[in-house]
Parts: structure tokens; sequence; C-alpha cells
């Protein structure tokens, strides 16, 4: 029972600025690393004109250290000693100026010696993602701070959703036709023709760069706006009377708690539709479909209904459960895909498929961390330590496990319909590409779903009771 002289702890109210502009760090952030999700397979190929070999080495490399280091950038949060105006907020504002120049040279092939741009690229790819993982990792733990209740969580998951998913709105005029436009400056380096459409190799460096910069301003607005909701520690107390995080702990809080071990599998599944269908989109658009044009239509129509999801989660998750709304999403994702892989030929129809396939990941994204933030309340009132950077940064593990298979599917699909640029086109080709496009996201989809349904089993009201036992400890 609490202390009865202790004043009941009322939970801060959301401001004005958080519910309809918490995310547009997000969208900055989606914005800067859509040029990668959706390019870089295809710079590799088809500007840097790496053979399947290299493309196999340079995005598994990346990708497999990306994974590898993904769980510790929560866990960095959590140990060090936090600064004066707190733990989290202070590296939406320090870290990310970083990233613009590091993230370019992912995209710029400085020499004809194919080892050494590999080893560039590859050594840009993983240093930029190193140090935006950690904004990233205190992006995620502020919204389960600013939060506090269930209901001002699922607030401010929406709305992170629904600017992430702007983002690809976004993209659609600030990728591909940003690119296209840049490929009009002679000084961006040597022309690349790829089915009658010029490209400048220094284009899509170019554009990575600008989309850096925009990523670090928008982190500055969500610092702005999260201030007074992360309250200073007191670092003067003894250690062993504060609730600080330490490695046995945070290891405890993963692998005593089933629900977020089935949890961080089955939202795989998420990732794989995120990455895996975006990395593949142009191929099919260019090599499937015959017009590379409709990519931007694509990316535009497919945004738009991921927005609409996202924007539509908070009352699908009113008249079911969080997990529920998640499960049905899966459902309707991956029957829409396993029918596009059949019709692949139908390109207009291919298309609406998946663009429902893509309002079901809205609503997906925009659920999930609710879900996370629900298991880190378990851990805290199962361990009685605090792990909420921990595990709401353990998000990024399937997220990284996404990119690793993105660039295993994508390079094994080029390779097994023996890829080359100006390759004649059959319809078995057509059918590989539209396997990594759709199928295969779908498989991975119906795998989630059953892990979700029966692995993942904390309610509305047992999270209630544990944050009431929670706060009757402090």
């Amino acid at each position: 029972m609490a202390d009865k002289s202790t004043p009941a702890i009322t939970p801060k109210p959301l401001s004005f600025r958080l519910k309809f502009f918490y995310g547009i760090g997000d969208c900055g952030f989606s914005l800067m690393t859509n040029i990668e999700t959706f390019y870089f397979q295809f710079f590799l190929t088809n500007i840097a004109v790496f053979t399947t070999e290299v493309l196999w080495i340079v995005t598994t490399v990346v990708s497999v250290v990306d994974a590898a280091l993904s769980w510790i950038y929560g866990g960095i949060l959590n140990i060090i000693k936090p600064r004066k105006i707190g733990r989290y907020r202070p590296y939406l504002v320090m870290i990310p100026w970083v990233v613009p120049i590091l993230f370019a040279f992912q995209f710029i092939k400085i020499s004809e010696n194919v080892g050494l741009s590999a080893f560039i690229i590859a050594a840009a790819g993983i240093l930029s993602h190193v140090i935006w993982n950690l904004p990233y990792a205190a992006n995620m733990a502020m919204m389960s701070i600013a939060g506090q209740t269930s209901q001002g969580k699922a607030v401010l998951s929406s709305s992170r959703a629904t600017w992430n998913n702007i983002s690809s709105i976004l993209f659609s005029y600030a990728g591909l036709p940003l690119i296209t436009l840049l490929s009009s400056l002679p000084f961006l380096g040597s022309e690349v023709v790829v089915k009658d459409v010029t490209y400048r190799s220094g284009a899509f460096g170019a554009v990575a760069f600008i989309l850096g910069i925009v990523m670090a301003l928008t982190y500055w607005v969500h610092y702005i706006i999260t201030k007074g909701y992360e309250e200073p520690e007191d670092t003067s107390k003894p250690k062993e009377s504060r609730t600080k995080a330490s490695f046995g702990s945070m290891a405890k809080a993963l692998f005593t708690n089933s629900h977020l071990m089935f949890l961080i599998v089955a939202d795989l599944a998420k990732w794989i539709v995120k990455f895996v269908v975006a990395g593949s989109a142009i191929y099919y658009w260019t090599y499937v479909a015959g017009n590379a044009g409709i990519q931007a239509t694509y990316i535009l129509a497919s945004s738009i209904c991921a927005v609409v999801g996202a924007y539509s989660a908070r009352f699908f998750t009113k008249l079911f459960s969080n997990k529920m709304a998640i499960i049905y999403a899966y459902a309707l994702m991956a029957a829409a895909m396993i029918i596009a892989y059949f019709i692949y030929n139908q390109f207009w129809v291919v298309l609406v498929l998946m663009c429902i396939g893509q309002f079901g990941y809205g609503i997906c994204y925009a659920v999930a961390p609710a879900l996370y933030a629900d298991a880190a309340v378990y851990a805290d009132w199962k361990t009685g330590k605090a792990n909420v950077g921990w595990i709401m940064g353990l998000q990024t593990l399937p997220l990284k496990v996404g990119v690793i298979l993105k660039a295993v599917v994508i390079a094994a699909v080029l390779t097994a319909i023996n890829f080359s640029k100006d390759m004649v086109v059959t319809e078995a080709t057509k059918q590989g590409l539209t396997a990594s496009f759709a199928l295969i996201p779908a498989l991975f989809l119906v795998l989630g779903l059953i892990l979700l349904l029966f692995g993942f089993r904390l309610t509305k009201d047992k999270i209630e009771k544990y944050q009431a036992e929670i706060d009757a400890r402090k």
C-alpha cells in the first residue's frame, strides 16, 4: 500500500503541441531514411553498377552490423549519467547534426575501384546508423514518458504514426522527383541512363544530405515541444535508492517477459512490409510494369493510405483492443498482397491492393508502440526497475532485422533471376520480382499474426493494475 502522506501522482496532461505535432521528428527521420529504404539497392545495382555479389556484401554488412548494435542504444541511454535537463531529451538536439554528411557518403561512389567504393559506402552506412539510433531511441522513450497514461500513449502513438506516414507523401515529391531534378545539374557527377531515365551519379548523395538536414531540424522540434515532460533525475541520491537500470535488470526485463519477446518477433512482419516492399517497388514498376514513372504515383497513393490507416488507428483501438487492431490489420495486409502476387500483370489493380496493404501498415505502425509501452509497464512491475528507454528502444531490433531481411530477400531474388539493368524481361522474371514485392512479405504477416494472437497476453485491465502498483511503490 502506498504511503498515505504521499500525494497521488497526477499525470501531466498532453499539450496541444504534443497532441498534434508529436511525430514531426519521426516525419523528418523517415523522410531521410526513405531514400535508403526505397533506393539503396537500386543505387548499388543501377548507379554504382555493382554486381549482385557486391550488392550482397555491402547491404548485408551494413544491415547485420546495424542490427547487432540495435539493442544497445536504449540501454546506453538508461545507464549513462543523465544531463541536467533530463536523460533522453538532450539526445534529440545534440547528435542528429552529425548524420547528414555521413549519410550522403552512403550514396556516393567515389572511385572506379569497386573494393574502395564499396568499403566507403558500407562504412558510411554503419556510422550514420550508429549515430542516428541514439536520438531515435531517445525519441521513443520520450513518447512513453510524456504519454504517462495508456490513453496519452495511444494519442502520441497515433500522432507519431500519422506524421511518420506523411513523410512518405512528402517523399513522393522529395524522393525520385528531387533526384531527377538534381540530375539536371552537371556538377553532380556523370550521367547514368536506366530504362530511358537519366540520373546523375551524385544526385542520390545530394538528396541524402538534404534530407539529413531536415531530420535534424525536425528532431529539434521534438526537443522543444517535450520541454517540461521529463523531470531531471536527482543524481545525488545513493545508487541503491534509485531505480536506475543495470545490464542485469535490462536482461531480466527482456528474458522474463514472454509478452515482449513474442511482440518483438511478431513486429518483424510490419518492418518486412515497410522495407522489402519499398525496396522492391522500383524494380516492380521499372521491369514488371515497364514504367518507372508509376513509382512516384505508387509512393503518393500508398502513403496517403498509410496516413489514413495511422490516423484511423485511434478509432480501431477503441473498437477493438490494441492487440486485435494489429491482428486484423495483418490479416487484411496479407490477403491483399497474396492476391497482388497472383495477378502481377494487372498493374493498376496491384497498385490498389498494395495501397490496401499500406493502409494496414499505417494502423500497425500507430498501435505497436503502445504494446511496447505496455510491455515496459509489465517489466517495471515485475522487476522493480524502470527500463522504459531500454524496452522502447527494443523496437529498433525488429526494425533492423527487417533491414537485414530486405537486403537478403531482394539480393536473393535478383540473383535468382540473373538480374542486370538491361536484361530481357520474361514472365518468370516478372513473377520473381513480384515475389519480393508482395508474396514474401505476406507470408511474414501470416506468421506474425499467429505469434501475436497466442503470445502477447497483456490486457488493458492488467496494465492498469500493474501501473497502480508501480505508482504505489513511489
